[in-house]
Parts: structure tokens; sequence; C-alpha cells
């Protein structure tokens, strides 16, 4: 198990060179052993554009257990779904301290099927 210090000297380490912008803002994940959560976020005005995860009611429907590839894959489609629906098109990827790997994969191959562009 990773101490909480490697983990936050990880992701500012990326968080340093990966920033939101309004032309461009950054997708950020946060996976947990149960849900998955992500969210579009301008880092200029500091502000939540769009948001998804797991733990949505209509999502929650679809899907049997929220920590799964599968899961993982229709939350990036919503998101990109949502984002659409808000002109926003071309995003910047924060995969957090998380490896670019089973369900952040499954997220970001989804994102992009629904017509995102990182």
């Amino acid at each position: 198990m990773k101490s909480t210090k490697k983990v936050l000297r990880k992701r500012e380490s990326l968080r340093g060179s990966v920033k939101g912008t309004i032309e461009r803002p950054r997708l950020s994940i946060f996976r947990s052993n149960q849900h998955v959560y992500a969210q579009i976020i301008d880092d200029v005005n500091f502000k939540t554009l769009v948001s998804c995860s797991t733990v949505d009611k209509e999502i929650k429907l679809e899907i049997k257990n929220g920590a799964t590839c599968e899961a993982s894959h229709l939350i990036g489609q919503k998101l990109a779904e949502r984002s659409l629906e808000q002109n926003i098109k071309k995003i910047v990827f924060d995969r957090g301290p998380y490896l670019y790997h089973g369900r952040v994969k499954a997220l970001a191959d989804g994102a992009r099927e629904g017509g995102l562009e990182f």
C-alpha cells in the first residue's frame, strides 16, 4: 500500500505539467475501490464544467458494479455526451496518481469514442 506522501507527490508532479484552460479544460479522474468519478475542470476560473460518476442515478441503473472497466467505459461515454452538449470538444487528460491502465484507460477510451479529443 502506497503512503499518502508518495501519492500526493506523484499527483503534484503530474499536475505541474497538466493545466486546463478555457479552450482545453482538464479531465480529472478519481477512482476508489468501488466507484469512478470524472470531471472536466476549467483551472483558470476554478470551475467544474461537467461531472459524471458511477453514483449518478441514471448510470447506477445501467451497471451492476462501479468498480469495473465496463462501468468506467460507460462513464467516459456519458461524460463526453454531457460535455458535447456544452460545446466542449478538446480536453487535456489528467490521470492523477493512477497508471494509464485498466479503469483509467477504459474511461479515456470511452471519452474518445464519445467524441472528445485529447
